[in-house]
């Protein structure tokens, strides 16, 4: 709901109002609780993919504290971009940036089981994917029409299905402890359900910042639980550093084709959402449509915030939608109160402890919190789904898309006799997914033979047939 003492409803419209300090900074609070727990949540995969992540007492372990902190402080850098701008980058809007996760079904493949040398070759992919992603900015306007509600809602909905098996690992005890007896037990799960069952009661039996903060405050729930239990250990926060600054190449660069290439795709993708978040914030805070000016401005500080992140050994940005959600609800369209974030994210990702700190979080906590955001992945990649018309046209796309794509994930064996860089592309499931889907709708005609008297019905064709007229539902 809006606050009216926040100014008068044209100043609220205004991106370059500035409300009172005393009250822009707790609402600047708010945007980075809403994405605090998203944001950091893709490090804590990915270090655990590479095998320096939660629980590891390898030498490798400030690696995984190090990206968190780097998550923090670059989020706070791209979200700058977009609010401050720079030249023609940035569309001096509200607007949140953050990790990705769309990246990660990426980065998976690329880093599994190779430990820390493997995240040169992601951060080189992360340089030129971002570079890439900012070259878009003149032409995102232009192609969208490649990338329709049939081919992002796809997407989106294999990204969510390739990282829901992380969140049941997680729950359960850890991808580590798979295939011990300790894997699945009864505590794990307990906490986890904790995490899960606060985050659905807060969701739909509150309002305002408490439901948008569902999953943190889940998370603060299951981490109490969990500390009751015994499984929680701070040894890793005396052991960080109080202050440290980014280090620029941390991990290196090294540039492989299949990191570039799935990088380079995957911005593609990447690009036509952020250009749906700017149109929803116009939209929902300043009741008008976005401006070409502004989209190309937030495409290229998408693409720059991600180039920079790579150099400095994080992960892709891109913009925040559960904050383009919170602009709705508060009415507040001020650049100026996501700069305010922005800064504490800054401040934040400047001190190793607090990443540290996040650290101490149990894998099972963590898998609670994971379930519900894949989850709501799917469900959003679902929803972009329900604007498609499904005639028979769209639903053979879809059908050998999806059959496709989440056939090669869910079975990399399938292609082991693939060179590296093919068979990393293509056991992601996303981009094999996506470039049939594009293809197809570019290549096959609006309408097939016989579709224009013949539709689907209820999502199986021929479901009416022989019924009486009389008996059938509708």
């Amino acid at each position: 709901m809006t606050d009216n003492s926040l100014g008068t409803p044209a100043q609220l419209r205004d991106v370059d109002y500035m409300p009172p300090v005393y009250k822009a900074i707790p609402l600047g609070v708010q945007h980075v609780l809403a994405m605090f727990v998203s944001n950091v949540t893709p490090a804590i995969i990915v270090a655990g993919a590479a095998g320096f992540g939660f629980g590891s007492n390898s030498p490798d372990f400030p690696n995984l504290i190090y990206m968190l902190q780097m998550s923090m402080f670059f989020a706070g850098v791209a979200t700058l971009f977009q609010t401050i701008t720079l030249g023609p980058i940035g569309a001096r809007m509200p607007i949140v940036q953050g990790t990705s996760f769309a990246f990660i079904p990426i980065m998976i493949p690329l880093v599994a089981g190779k430990g820390v040398d493997a995240m040169a070759a992601v951060m080189g992919g992360i340089l030129v994917g971002g570079l890439f992603h900012a070259a878009l900015g003149p032409i995102i306007g232009r192609i969208r029409f490649a990338l329709p509600p049939l081919v992002t809602g796809l997407v989106v909905t294999m990204i969510g299905l390739a990282l829901v098996r992380v969140g049941v690992q997680y729950a359960a005890g850890g991808v580590p402890a798979m295939g011990t007896e300790a894997f699945g037990n009864l505590q794990s799960w307990s906490v986890a359900m904790v995490v899960i069952f606060v985050t659905l009661g807060l969701k739909f039996f509150t309002r305002g910042m408490m439901a948008i903060s569902a999953v943190l405050l889940g998370l603060l729930a299951g981490y109490a639980v969990a500390f009751a239990l015994g499984m929680v250990s701070f040894g890793n926060v005396g052991r960080a550093a109080v202050f440290a600054l980014p280090n620029p190449l941390h991990f290196g660069l090294e540039f492989t084709a299949a990191a570039i290439i799935g990088f380079c795709a995957m911005a593609f993708v990447s690009a036509v959402e952020t250009v749906g978040d700017v149109s929803g914030i116009a939209k929902g805070g300043a009741g008008r449509e976005a401006t070409d000016r502004e989209i190309s401005g937030a495409t290229y500080a998408d693409g720059l915030g991600t180039a920079v992140s790579g150099l400095f050994g994080a992960l892709p940005n891109t913009s925040f939608s559960q904050n383009v959600g919170l602009i709705a609800m508060t009415g507040v369209m001020s650049r100026h109160v996501v700069t305010f974030g922005a800064v504490l994210l800054i401040v934040a990702g400047l001190f190793p402890k607090v990443g540290a700190i996040i650290s101490t979080v149990p894998i099972e906590v963590l898998g609670g919190g994971v379930i519900v955001m894949f989850g709501m992945v799917v469900a959003a990649g679902i929803s972009m789904l329900s604007d498609v018309h499904w005639n028979r046209r769209n639903m053979v796309i879809f059908a050998i898309s999806l059959s496709l794509g989440l056939g090669l994930q869910l079975e990399p064996s399938a292609l082991q006799h693939l060179p590296d860089t093919p068979r990393v592309l293509l056991t992601s499931g996303i981009l094999p997914a996506a470039f049939i889907a594009i293809i197809l709708n570019l290549i096959l005609p609006q309408e097939l033979a016989g579709e224009a008297t013949e539709e689907v019905s209820g999502g199986m064709h021929g479901a009416g047939a022989g019924l009486d007229p009389a008996d059938r539902k509708g």
